[in-house]
């Protein structure tokens, strides 16, 4: 019974992380529609600065810097994006690849074998708990990913920002028509989901995990699934779909040796085997909306 509180908890911690991570993606493909793959190289961009920067400035300083940072760096990316928005649908998710791979060759370069910390400060503090250990940063984790999902649940919901913020992602002309400024709805998505990569980063970062490496960033590819199998586009949905996620990969390495006739490695392909499953019987994911149309 404590081995499997163990891996339920180690699941909600992966999938709390996942989720900061996931946020990003729904945030952009809500405001424009793209699917930002270039949001691990913003990931990664977010945990380099606060590195870097941890030392001269402290760690608080040090994430305002980095959010600022990355929101400047997802506000040109959306610049750049916004001249191609009215040609096929798939080319601004294309030139999101295209950035990803010139910016993570350009901080690869610089971390090099390098593995940076960012000075965090829950170091390698541990808690526990009804014969469960944990890490205090995967404690903070899932605190700081249901407070800020619950946030943008509620600020899509009751505030003019996320009415609008709505409007825009069902119909772009009908929105600028009621006088919604689709371009800067946008602009401040991509932005904040630039700063949601530097908080996801903090953590992913954090104790047990060893530092910001060069290949951190990939961490959006398993985040990628929880964003699409919980809807893509659903903010509720993205949580649930991290937090599945997680306990997937958790349970996958928790069991890895009762499981080990499927080959080892289960639960690197966990993420994505549990969305095909989901997306087969419920291709819109969890708490996705089915588009329909008038003829």
């Amino acid at each position: 019974m404590t081995t499997l509180l163990q891996n339920v908890f180690n699941g909600l911690a992966i999938g709390s992380v996942y989720a900061l991570v996931a946020l990003g993606f729904c945030l952009v493909h809500k405001a424009s529609g793209a699917v930002n793959f270039a949001h691990g190289s913003l990931l990664l961009l977010g945990g380099y600065l606060v590195a870097v920067l941890h030392e001269p400035l402290g760690f608080p300083l040090a994430v305002l810097a980095a959010l600022a940072g990355t929101a400047a760096a997802a506000l040109l990316e959306a610049l750049v994006l916004r001249r191609v928005r009215d040609s096929s649908p798939a080319v601004p998710t294309i030139l999101t690849i295209g950035v990803d791979i010139l910016l993570l060759t350009e901080l690869a370069r610089r971390i090099g074998d390098q593995v940076l910390t960012t000075g965090d400060p829950w170091g390698a503090e541990v808690v526990s708990f009804a014969g469960i250990t944990a890490a205090q940063a995967r404690v903070y984790s899932l605190l700081v990913a249901v407070l800020l999902v619950g946030g943008f649940l509620l600020i899509f919901r009751f505030s003019r920002w996320g009415l609008s913020m709505r409007a825009s992602s069902l119909d772009p002309e009908a929105a600028a028509l009621m006088g919604v400024r689709v371009d800067r709805m946008q602009l401040i998505a991509w932005a904040l989901a630039g700063a949601m990569a530097v908080v996801a980063a903090v953590f992913l970062a954090a104790f047990p995990s060893a530092g910001i490496e060069r290949t951190t960033g990939q961490i959006a590819l398993a985040a990628f699934p929880a964003a699409v199998l919980g809807g893509l586009g659903s903010v509720g949905g993205t949580l649930l779909g991290s937090l599945v996620v997680g306990m997937a990969e958790a349970m996958a390495t928790g069991y890895q040796q009762q499981l080990s006739g499927f080959g080892s490695g289960l639960s690197d392909l966990a993420p994505y085997l549990v969305m095909v499953l989901v997306l087969i019987a419920r291709p819109q994911g969890l708490l996705g909306s089915k588009e329909s149309s008038r003829v």
